[in-house]
């Protein structure tokens, strides 16, 4: 028991908080109060807390005798076991590049630059990441989250991407950084035992639309219940406001990105495309970051602000390795331009005749129904381009799937007149450009083609039986002229591709795609329909030897499957050739190969630019070559020959850049657009010389430079000098890493003082044959299921695969959850160890002087608190200090417990030496306090300046933006206040002529619409003329 009296500064008290012992700091009575005191205590890891202590607490309270608080009776080797695990569960501290070291990833300057010199500082993060397609986004990201988890800074984290990529970006943060998410889907959310899944998990990953679409808002009001530590958003621009006039609109995805925003403490938006050229936008969507800056009305005509602070762009063209070559290559696209046969025009004028007036008659239907008509026939339009494969079995199922709907309609009606049922289907169907687009952003490759196919097959102009029934005459004569195109065995597209791969061809660059020297180099083949692909598979098989050497990857295959098969096309030298729908478009790299031939055009140009970057991307180190066939005399090939030659033009004056922008240069006019138009038109000389003034007005140069030069917005560059900084910084980097040897070492010896069993391989690398209790017991403070077993494990990332045929070897490193178990086990059983103290022996130190090693820490907070109300650190440190006996102070370096062993218990000599040493009077003197003020002076004061001076740069920076956007904000609202005032007044004026007032001056009228313009003037005059008449 312990009266409150007692309580003074300094005391070491028990009972106020469970199990632990706290120091008062601070204790004060309430005025004309004895029956209660209000402390300020701190806890043994230096944590500060409050609490009012009434009478009642007294007989709990029990005061700490103040005795030496180091004994230096600890057994020395579990020391150096704890000291180890304390280190290593702060490796951040001594490791600057933690992340690097213990991922599966070698990074490169700019994405190291990205992370440690952009990202990380920034306490808390609301940044925007826009390097170029291909840059290594995700490695960023992943490098991110896991220094974030490593400095046990990140418990939880949602990313946000479209549904087509979420695979992606489980299976690379899993394989490169061993980060386990779980993909949102309805099924779990339904099913969630806590009725909120996204409380439930960590580590998850939404699809957007899913999010944003929300109609009854179920998920969004279960996710407004929770809190995250890093929200990431890919593809952050389709989150982007739009600004017309002074009127802006917010969409369901910029609505759901505003929520993100408030939900976490580190904002993270990734995109190649932040700036679509128009800087109202851009500022609409720089406020998801900073709602401060960018505060106010949107409207057109505002002025460019820096954003350099909030983001950081690179492109392609500037990034370099370590060794300062380019990391790109330069890469080049050619048109191979083919006539069609006879009998293949007639098909396609037939077709094209067909889904014209379809067309025609979808968009004189009123409302939504119309357009998804017409999105359908663009559909069969497509496929009519692709093959005679494709287009057939396109015809056929839409022939076969409205004679079906015909057999129903007649069974409920026997008037041909009659009105047709509304379609149900329909409602799937896209009904507008925007719907389109997220269409195709949202679902997988694999659905795309899936929906396409119902799609072609539902979707009918037609309104009556009779017209349902001369539509499907029609489509039978079609489905019989594709099959004698079929069936004459007629394929000029196929021969032109033929001639390509048989070195024929007059083609540009035909020869990079036939070596008479070595092996055939490895060839990509898009297409973008799974018939055409068939065909094209089998037709390949038979012209290149052996039919091995021709792989396929599409939408309808398991992704393991489809892992197989880029796996083989990367590394198997006899596999030459990959056939691929838009499914290898999607998260799949490729540079293994360098030459790609487009078999099909998309009709959306950034799918132009992502093929081509899976090819040109990181890791590429080939000139890399793009063959685009062209039916020329079709009306879409007459676009796309005039497109991609004035591309060519343009690549030459301004280089590869041009394919960074090709998707803006349609923001306005869609290229969908375009090619709908051109077969709605016909193939007349007027047509035609329209097609051509939009794609030059479109590629005109003096435009592309200027979205070259906005792609470039908040351009940052690498040069040589700042990259030999980087390159040691890694070197330095390399030399303070904590060792992987010290990992194992430690590991071994704690995990079979746990009770675990673990035998080490010839081959390499452990086998963990039991985890005790103890350690799965930590699955929910580490966030992961600790399994009972583990069949291979290493501690060295480029022993990973250390058995073939096998599967990889789990890398054990800093946030590994069973490194980290292990951690927690020993410290939380072992901790007192620490504060009790040991003696250990420097073999190495000639003199006998006695040192005290001490172990400090300190951390830099802000004024703000996270969500348990205590200040966030923006910056922590940790030294290895020892004193001697002359309170001279020295730092013995990183790990000196090492380099000492423990006392030999069987040694009496060593014994009574150690026993006589430890009476010395100094060492009971109050040297922690000794200690912290050499801290106080020489590093913590360090370490704080090092902070402020970051702090210093970038809050005026903020407070000016703010300010300037406030006073443009004011400076627009008094302008609109002076036209109201102007407009007021011209009013009255006019109010008074017209009521006759004879006295209202003349002058001060032609000063009112000097004020108020033209339209004042236009409004006197006609004011005028009606007295007059």
């Amino acid at each position: 028991m312990a009266l409150l009296e007692e309580l003074q500064p300094g005391t070491i008290v028990k009972g106020i908080l469970p199990n632990k012992s706290v120091r008062i700091v601070e204790a004060n009575w309430p005025p004309k109060s004895d029956i209660a005191v209000r402390i300020v205590y701190e806890d043994l890891d230096g944590n500060l807390g409050r609490d009012l202590l009434f009478r009642e607490r007294e007989c709990t309270l029990e005061i700490v005798t103040v005795s030496p608080t180091w004994n230096f009776d600890g057994d020395g080797e579990m020391f150096r076991l704890v000291s180890e695990a304390y280190r290593i569960q702060l490796a951040h501290l001594f490791d600057p590049r933690l992340a690097v070291h213990t991922s599966q990833v070698e990074p490169l300057p700019h994405q190291i630059t990205a992370v440690y010199e952009e990202m990380l500082p920034r306490q808390p993060l609301r940044y925007l990441l826009a390097d170029d397609p291909g840059a290594g986004k995700t490695i960023m990201t992943g490098l991110y989250l896991k220094e974030l988890l490593v400095r046990g800074d990140l418990e939880r984290c949602l990313i946000v991407c479209p549904g087509s990529l979420v695979e992606q970006w489980q299976t690379e943060l899993s394989q490169r950084f061993g980060l386990s998410f779980e993909i949102f889907t309805r099924e779990k959310f339904n099913t969630a035992r806590t009725a909120n899944l996204f409380q439930e998990e960590n580590f998850l990953i939404c699809r957007l639309d899913q999010l944003s679409r929300d109609r009854n808002n179920k998920y969004q009001a279960k996710l407004k219940a929770t809190s995250w530590d890093v929200i990431v958003c890919d593809e952050a621009h389709k989150m982007s406001v739009t600004v017309s006039g002074n009127k802006p609109s917010f969409t369901k995805r910029y609505r759901l990105g505003q929520l993100l925003g408030k939900l976490t403490r580190h904002f993270l938006l990734l995109t190649a495309t932040p700036h679509n050229g128009k800087e109202a936008e851009f500022q609409g969507f720089m406020a998801l970051l900073d709602a401060d800056r960018f505060e106010g009305h949107l409207r057109e005509g505002v002025s460019a602000v820096d954003t350099s602070d909030l983001m950081r762009r690179m492109v392609k063209e500037d990034l370099l390795k370590f060794d300062e070559t380019r990391l790109f290559p330069e890469r080049f696209a050619y048109t191979v331009n083919y006539e069609l046969s006879e009998l293949e025009a007639n098909l396609y004028d037939e077709v094209t005749e067909y889904v014209r007036k379809e067309m025609n008659r979808a968009y004189e239907i009123k409302g939504q129904r119309g357009n998804r008509i017409g999105f359908a026939l663009t559909i069969l339009q497509r496929r009519l381009a692709s093959s005679p494969e494709a287009i057939y079995h396109s015809i056929r199922r839409r022939r076969e799937r409205l004679e079906g709907r015909l057999q129903e309609e007649m069974l409920r009606k026997h008037d041909a007149d009659a009105q047709l049922e509304n379609q149900r289907e329909m409602s799937e169907i896209p009904k507008d450009t925007e719907e389109i687009d997220e269409f195709y952003d949202e679902i997988s490759a694999e659905e795309v083609e899936k929906k396409e196919d119902e799609i072609v097959a539902h979707a009918s102009a037609s309104r009556t039986i009779a017209e349902l029934q001369a539509e499907i005459h029609t489509l039978q004569d079609l489905e019989a002229l594709a099959q004698r195109v079929r069936q004459n065995n007629t394929d000029r597209k196929w021969e032109e591709l033929s001639s390509l791969l048989q070195g024929k061809s007059d083609a540009p660059a035909a020869e990079e795609l036939f070596d008479l020297q070595g092996p055939r180099p490895k060839l990509i083949i898009f297409t973008e329909h799974r018939d055409t692909l068939r065909y094209l598979t089998e037709r390949l098989q038979t012209l290149i030897e052996p039919s091995e050497a021709v792989v396929t990857i599409h939408g309808g295959m398991r992704s393991e499957d489809r892992k197989k098969v880029q796996d083989a096309f990367m590394k198997n030298q006899n596999v030459q050739i990959l056939v691929a729908t838009d499914a290898a478009g999607e998260g799949i790299n490729l540079q293994r190969a360098h030459l790609m031939v487009n078999y099909d055009l998309p009709w959306n140009p950034n799918r132009i630019e992502q093929r081509f970057g899976r090819i040109h991307r990181i890791g590429q180190t080939e000139v890399c070559h793009l063959w685009n066939l062209v039916a020329s005399e079709t009306r879409e090939g007459q676009v796309y020959s005039t497109l991609l030659n004035k591309l060519e033009q343009q690549r030459k004056a301004l280089g590869g850049a041009v394919f960074d922008v090709l998707g803006k240069c349609f923001s306005e006019t869609s290229l969908r657009n375009l090619l709908i138009l051109a077969i709605r038109k016909g193939n007349t000389p007027e047509a035609r010389a329209w097609q051509t003034e939009i794609v030059d007005n479109v590629l005109d140069l003096e435009r592309l430079e200027a979205l070259i030069n906005e792609n470039a917005l908040a351009d940052k560059t690498i040069n040589r000098s700042h990259l030999g900084d980087i390159r040691e910084d890694m070197e330095r980097a390399e030399a303070q890493r904590l060792q992987p040897y010290f990992i194992e070492s430690f590991f071994s010896q704690a995990f079979v003082k746990l009770e675990g069993k673990l035998k080490k391989r010839e081959s390499g690398g452990y086998e963990v044959s039991y985890v005790p209790p103890v350690i799965r017991d930590y699955s929910s403070v580490v966030g992961h299921r600790i399994l009972h077993e583990c069949d291979r494990i290493t501690f060295e990332k480029e022993e990973e695969n250390i058995e073939k045929k096998k599967p990889p070897a789990e890398f054990v490193c800093p946030g590994h959850p069973l490194l980290d178990a292990t951690l927690n086990a020993i410290l939380d059983r072992n901790r007192n160890l620490l504060k009790q103290g040991t003696v250990l022996i420097d073999s190495n130190e000639r003199s006998a002087e006695v040192r005290v090693l001490f172990y400090l820490e300190h951390a830099i907070q802000d004024g703000r608190v996270d969500s348990d109300g205590n200040r966030q650190v923006v910056s922590r440190q940790m030294q290895f200090l020892e004193i001697n006996s002359e309170k001279i102070v020295s730092m013995p370096g990183y790990a000196p417990y090492l380099d000492y062993r423990p006392v030999n218990e069987k040694d009496e000599n060593e014994v009574s030496r150690v026993k006589n040493l430890l009476e010395l009077p100094w060492l009971h003197e109050d040297l922690e306090s000794e200690i912290i003020g050499y801290a106080v002076e020489h590093l913590v004061s360090l370490h704080f300046e090092e902070v402020k001076a970051d702090k210093d740069n970038l809050v005026p920076k903020t407070m000016r933006a703010v300010k300037e956007r406030l006073k443009k904000e004011i400076d627009h609202s008094d302008n609109q206040a002076t036209k109201l005032e102007v407009k007021a007044d011209v009013f009255k004026y006019f109010r008074r002529i017209v009521e006759g007032d004879s006295d209202a001056p003349k002058e001060y009228g032609e000063y009112l619409i000097e004020k108020g313009g033209r339209k004042f003037l236009k409004l006197l005059q006609n004011v005028q003329e009606c007295l007059k008449g």
